[in-house]
């Protein structure tokens, strides 16, 4: 076996690693390099699989570290503002030194979080052997890869972690919507015939992360449609003519209506966690069960023979 980058695993390392530029819709490109690379170069596999968890677990840590960053800006915010009006009676909120400040570390995040995986693809395009800071050497031990091994001693990534880290970016994706279920469906059809475990894992996350889309969808639409015949309810009882009591029977309605979408709403970031904690289920060696979902699913995969994989 050959250790050193051949001109398709580079190619494919660049692509798993520009992939993430698509912000959520090309995170189906790296499996499907490391399902064809697997065993033909460790170096692909691994650069593939490396991609996939930047996308997937660094998308998360990018989602959270925005979402710190906006409370912090939201309280500066509040204090400066408070302040400014304290003193000159006028806050001029459009251009605070706050939100000058909160602008430029968001753009500065975002910027780091895209020229990572562009200077990867150049890296790889040379047959270096990028590692992502932190993730990197991690997952190089965590699936016994190592490039420098003589050619003699060199084996193939361990199979049961390759599963493994794919299936847990399926469920890390859970906060990529819409485009997050790639992952677990591309990982159904490539190994679902060759792996049982495998295909339980990638079916039950994407009927998991199908089943949390569609509930938020609905939440948003009812709120969505609550709202807006609440604002024809009270400008119904602000005519003339308008019957005061059928207007306030359609506000107590639709106020009921909007108090069920929010609490939907506000039930998908937990939704979400579970999701997070299931992929780190995974990778501590459990054949993590979603609630309900995960029974479902086993009783329906039972019916369906599967072909395990011969070990290479």
């Amino acid at each position: 076996m050959n250790n050193s980058p051949t001109t398709e695993d580079r190619v494919w390392a660049v692509i798993s690693h520009l992939s993430t530029l698509a912000f959520g819709m090309g995170i189906a490109l790296p499996v499907v390099g490391w399902s064809d690379q697997r065993r033909k170069s460790n170096y692909a596999s691994f650069q593939s699989l490396q991609a996939l968890g930047y996308q997937s677990l660094g998308f998360t840590i990018w989602i959270l570290s925005y979402l710190v960053l906006l409370i912090l800006a939201a309280i500066v915010l509040l204090v400066t503002s408070g302040a400014e009006s304290n003193s000159s009676g006028s806050p001029d909120t459009v251009l605070s030194p706050g939100i000058i400040v909160l602008l430029v570390v968001m753009l500065g995040f975002l910027a780091l979080y895209l020229l990572l995986p562009v200077i990867a693809a150049v890296a790889c395009a040379l047959g270096k052997d990028f590692r992502y800071p932190i993730l990197g050497d991690r997952l190089a031990r965590y699936l016994g890869y190592d490039l420098l091994q003589k050619t003699e001693e060199q084996d193939w990534l361990i199979e049961d972690h390759e599963f493994r880290w794919v299936v847990a970016m399926g469920h890390f994706s859970i906060l990529i919507m819409l485009w997050g279920m790639l992952t677990p469906l591309m990982a159904w059809i490539l190994y679902g015939k060759r792996s049982l475990f495998l295909k339980f894992q990638a079916i039950q996350t994407l009927v998991y992360q199908a089943g949390v889309t569609i509930l938020y969808f609905i939440g948003a639409f009812l709120y969505s449609v609550g709202l807006l015949v609440l604002i024809v309810s009270m400008e119904w009882l602000g005519q003339p003519n308008g019957s005061s009591s059928l207007g306030m029977f359609g506000i107590v309605i639709v106020g009921g209506v909007l108090i069920f979408s929010i609490l939907i709403i506000l039930l998908v970031p937990l939704l979400h966690i579970l999701g997070q904690w299931a992929g780190y289920r995974v990778l501590k060696g459990d054949d993590y069960h979603y609630p309900l979902v995960g029974r479902w699913v086993n009783k329906w995969i039972s019916k369906k023979p599967v072909i395990e994989e011969e070990p290479a």
